[in-house]
């Protein structure tokens, strides 16, 4: 429908008819003088517009009941335990380290880096597309935040989203050297490494809306550069799990082909906790939640 000419979506059907419930203006006047003044105007089916708007028309000459205001629709709830929903038993809290109003901010379990972070909604939402316009805001913000903070540590930063097998939205946020490889460098080992695995990743036009392309439940891999540069897959069959990791682990960007496997590069709970103290001692001049 986005593509549609206007001309097209309000083009009528062939063989449609006039409505036969619909009285002409003259005829309705007729009506009115047969059944005279004093006669009580006519209601509409649902709503009486002689009475104040807002209030359901009486099916029985009593006054009817206010409507309830529309309740906000509330993101959907997990089928089973999630590792990611801010109020489930089975987060480890120890690894957040900031909280917004709808997202949070927790360091990877198993990072690639010290530094690699995960951005997170609060609730429970499967992927970007299916995020409220509200929730998107606050993405944008961790996401600035972020290139920030990374960018005064001399790095920038790689962000990729794997919607397949996966229950909760995980925005991997993982930082590069800026001494390392440059960001064309980046996404040329994405698209290397993507079609020696038979993956086609596409670029997508500058300021383009990732909501544009895929409708919610559809599984995709998403990679977002610094620059704003967009590589996206649809996936339709079997994908790597690793692909992201693979590809900025390898010897192109990061070189730490071992930590290609978040399973193999586990630190004890001490560990993680004086990681996380640190991170967020550190990002603190950037975090906006403090500020709220």
């Amino acid at each position: 429908m986005n593509s549609m000419d206007s001309a097209e979506l309000v083009k009528q059907p062939q063989d449609v008819t006039e409505n036969p419930y619909r009285k002409s203006r003259k005829e309705a006047q007729k009506a009115n003088l047969l059944l005279g003044a004093e006669e009580e105007p006519a209601c509409q089916f649902f709503f009486d517009l002689s009475k104040q708007q807002g209030r359901k028309r009486p099916s029985d000459g009593k006054e009817g009941r206010h409507f309830q205001p529309k309740q906000a629709r509330k993101p959907p709830q997990p089928t089973g335990p999630c590792w990611f929903c801010l109020a489930s038993p089975e987060v480890e809290k120890h690894l957040v380290v900031s909280i917004g109003t709808h997202c949070y901010l927790a360091l990877a379990k198993g990072g690639l880096s010290n530094d690699h972070v995960l951005i997170l909604p609060i609730g429970h939402y499967q992927s970007v597309v299916e995020l409220s316009s509200e929730v998107v805001e606050e993405v944008e913000k961790y996401k600035s935040a972020l290139k920030k903070f990374f960018q005064s540590k001399g790095k920038r930063y790689v962000l990729f989203e794997r919607n397949y097998r996966s229950q909760h939205l995980q925005l991997q946020v993982i930082p590069v050297s800026l001494t390392c490889c440059a960001s064309e460098d980046i996404k040329e080992s994405f698209i290397v490494q993507a079609q020696e695995q038979q993956i086609e990743l596409l670029e997508l036009p500058e300021h383009s809306d990732i909501k544009q392309i895929a409708q919610p439940g559809t599984p995709y891999f998403y990679v977002e550069l610094d620059t704003g540069e967009k590589l996206f897959h649809r996936i339709k069959k079997n994908f790597p799990l690793q692909f992201g990791r693979e590809v900025l682990a390898s010897e192109a960007i990061l070189n730490i082909p071992d930590r290609a496997d978040w399973r193999q590069c586990k630190s004890t709970r001490e560990e993680e906790e004086a990681l996380s103290k640190a991170f967020r001692e550190d990002f603190e001049p950037f975090d906006f939640s403090l500020l709220q």
